[in-house]
């Protein structure tokens, strides 16, 4: 252990406060952002493993899968396609995993030093904005399931208050809003309750769902079809244009944890139990789960032959059309509970946190998670859940371009820039290393516009839309270019020297 200034170093690498009173006075510090102190960074290898694999098993990653069988893919097309995608963002997961277990910082703070300490509120809110509609869509989907299980107990449950508004009958309607405030609550009663939740809640989702992959094999003959069929886009002119935009949604499903992993990643223990938990936990949970998908959605296609692949790809849709009401509850109340877990860990911790840093001195992680819930009302999810072209290809394509600037800014200058090295007790100083100009680094904020720029061109010329469909790789490439460059022939006349390693 070796001590410099206000800072402790330790010998595995870590470094900590000495002592948090000269910043606790800062509008920058709180309690839910202050760096976490070495004695109580004790997540393990299973612990990131364990938060992956309750993270992938949801529906959303079931949805993944299906929805590029119901786009025409074949099963080995469809797989191929997750699992590289998921081994692709795993890179940027990890590279932005580091500064969160060095320095035990969340995701704002590691921001304010590329962005300026308060220019970090634009990532922070980009991103939020993204796990707004990502909890939107979540408890739509268990609004849904909740629905589906009231179905079964109440038959006449779907048209109970009147028939369709908007679209979706007022029972729809207050399933959601009742699963809304089923999130809401657990928030607001804190993190233990949800624990508790998750320590079953996995393994019970993957459980139920081989239970649908073995009935769905069973009533479809076996896997001869899956095996056989050759799918629509069986040669690379046709493959092609769905397989780029898919493989950039895929990376997209994930882009938004490959920002703000240092949420997690503050509370490890080294740096190789985190890396290691999440790389073995990451490809294999998703491939597995996102393959039961391929082979169920597969297998209802031959099961209801007459039904469109709308209403198959979507696992709450499927189960709704079993007879057996005893059947229907169960499998609604998995994804009742899977749900519920997954939204909070995935869609809340970030946004509350982002939002926080906005306002540290008034805006608690419970006023955060308010926030993202009124939010995720308001950007209408049952929207984009209507068909898997809207929820592949726009949405999850979509925000990918602006994600995948923010993260080329963030790691060109933790690795390129600085060497991994900050001055820890100036990320909460409101003058200091990273004050820049008034709070802002308008270098970070030029390359960030310029990668969401060329990113997102595609959606208003046509002859450009290759670049919209490699959205994420060209937002990357290009603010980590233009950042590590205008970094170097434009360094900010008081970036301060960053500690010796």
């Amino acid at each position: 252990m070796h001590s410099q200034d206000d800072v402790i170093r330790h010998d595995d690498g870590r470094v900590e406060l000495r002592d948090h009173s000269a910043i606790e006075q800062s509008r920058l510090y709180s309690e839910d952002l202050a760096p976490v102190p070495v004695a109580k960074r004790d997540w393990s290898t299973y612990n990131y493993a364990a938060l992956w694999i309750s993270m992938a098993h949801c529906i959303p990653t079931y949805m993944l899968s299906s929805g590029l069988i119901a786009e025409g893919m074949n099963w080995w097309q469809a797989l191929f396609t997750i699992l590289l995608g998921n081994t692709i963002v795993l890179i940027p997961i990890l590279l932005n995993s580091h500064p969160g277990t060095k320095y035990g910082i969340p995701f704002p703070v590691f921001a304010r030093a590329s962005y300026g300490t308060i220019g970090s509120n634009l990532p922070a809110i980009m991103r939020a904005l993204v796990a707004c509609g990502w909890f939107g869509i979540q408890a739509w989907i268990g609004g849904q399931a909740l629905h589906t299980f009231m179905k079964s107990i109440i038959p006449a449950w779907p048209t109970l208050l009147g028939g369709a508004v908007g679209g979706h009958t007022p029972t729809e309607w207050l399933s959601f809003l009742v699963f809304w405030a089923m999130n809401i609550y657990i928030i607001y009663r804190g993190m233990n309750l949800l624990r508790a939740v998750e320590n079953w809640a996995a393994p019970f989702v993957l459980v139920m769902t081989a239970l649908l992959l073995a009935w769905a094999v069973w009533r479809a003959g076996g896997l001869g079809y899956l095996v056989t069929h050759p799918g629509k886009l069986n040669t690379w002119v046709k493959f092609k244009p769905v397989f780029i935009p898919s493989l950039t949604a895929m990376i997209g499903f994930w882009a938004t944890l490959s920002l703000n992993m240092p949420d997690f990643t503050r509370f490890g223990r080294s740096q190789r139990e985190q890396a290691i938990g999440q790389t073995v936990a990451l490809p294999t949970t998703m491939t597995v789960f996102a393959a039961m998908g391929v082979i169920i959605t597969s297998a209802a296609a031959v099961i209801y032959s007459n039904e469109s692949m709308n209403q198959l790809w979507d696992p709450v849709l499927l189960v709704g059309h079993f007879t057996q009401p005893v059947i229907v509850a169960i499998s609604m109340f998995t994804v009742v509970v899977a749900t519920l877990s997954v939204n909070i860990a995935a869609n809340v911790v970030s946004p509350a946190n982002d939002f926080a840093n906005a306002m540290p001195k008034y805006i608690s992680f419970r006023t955060g998670g308010l926030i993202t819930g009124i939010l995720g009302i308001v950007m209408q999810p049952w929207k984009l859940l209507a068909d898997p072209e809207g929820y592949i290809f726009k949405w999850l394509v979509g925000y990918s371009g602006g994600l995948g600037s923010i993260a080329g800014v963030l790691i060109a200058d933790y690795w390129i820039v600085r060497d991994k090295n900050f001055i820890l007790a100036d990320l909460y100083k409101e003058e200091g290393a990273y004050t820049y100009a008034k709070g802002w680094n308008w270098r970070a904020v030029v390359a960030t516009l310029l990668g969401c720029f060329f990113a997102w061109i595609g959606l208003a010329v046509p002859a450009m839309k290759a670049l919209y469909d490699y959205g994420w790789f060209v937002g990357f490439g290009v603010a980590f270019g233009v950042y590590a460059l205008l970094m170097k022939i434009a360094k900010p006349a008081a970036i301060g020297e960053p500690e010796a390693a």
